[in-house]
């Protein structure tokens, strides 16, 4: 059986991947991809910790993260299709359509 620290570090690896990526690359796309991988990371605290305690509440909560993630990569990348329109670009730092 695996230990519960190795899950835990596998989700702060996860983790510390995504913000990693998020706060280096300026591609909205490889943002978004970052956020999917520190829900993921939650995500699989979250089954460890379920079957570690032997509690069905954790998987539940699984459940409600992936909904959130999978709600919030359909409208972000609505989001990126709208500014695509305007600017054909997916730079960060060359969308300045907010600026009054």
């Amino acid at each position: 059986m695996v230990p519960l620290s190795w899950y835990i570090v596998l989700s702060a690896l996860v983790f510390s991947i995504g913000i990693i990526g998020f706060l280096i690359r300026r591609n909205i796309i490889i943002m978004l991809m970052c956020i999917e991988l520190m829900l993921n990371a939650v995500n699989i605290s979250f089954a460890a910790f379920a079957h570690y305690m032997q509690d069905m509440r954790g998987q539940i909560m699984v459940f409600f993260v992936i909904a959130v993630a999978a709600s919030e990569a359909v409208i972000g990348l609505a989001l990126v299709i709208a500014l695509f329109r305007n600017k054909p670009t997916v730079n960060i730092d060359e969308i300045n359509i907010m600026k009054g």
